[in-house]
């Protein structure tokens, strides 16, 4: 039976890679451009960027392929309402054809 509640499916015999790679992040728990804090939600579009929707830090990241730092795109600006800025995002999702 196939794991539900999430937006994926992981069959209970799916097998893994024993030697994962880091992506995003790596560099502890944190604020800086190359650390994360209570990340959500992922995307991965066709050029194999990952967007993050980094809770803690009420932004949501872009790292390219191979990139040893993040650019925040969205939020970034302290916590809240206002159209700048963000609250504990969840998830992320980017249309390509607005980009």
């Amino acid at each position: 039976i196939p794991l539900r509640g999430c937006s994926i499916d992981i069959h209970p015999n799916a097998r893994w890679k024993q030697n994962g790679l880091t992506v995003a992040g790596g560099n502890g728990q944190g604020n800086g451009i190359n650390q994360l804090s209570n990340p959500w939600g992922l995307y991965v579009d066709d050029d194999q960027t990952v967007y993050i929707a980094d809770s803690g830090n009420h932004h949501i990241v872009e790292w390219k392929s191979c990139a040893t730092n993040g650019q925040v795109v969205a939020g970034g600006n302290e916590e809240g309402s206002e159209a700048h800025q963000l609250s504990y995002p969840r998830d992320v999702i980017v249309d390509k054809e607005r980009d």
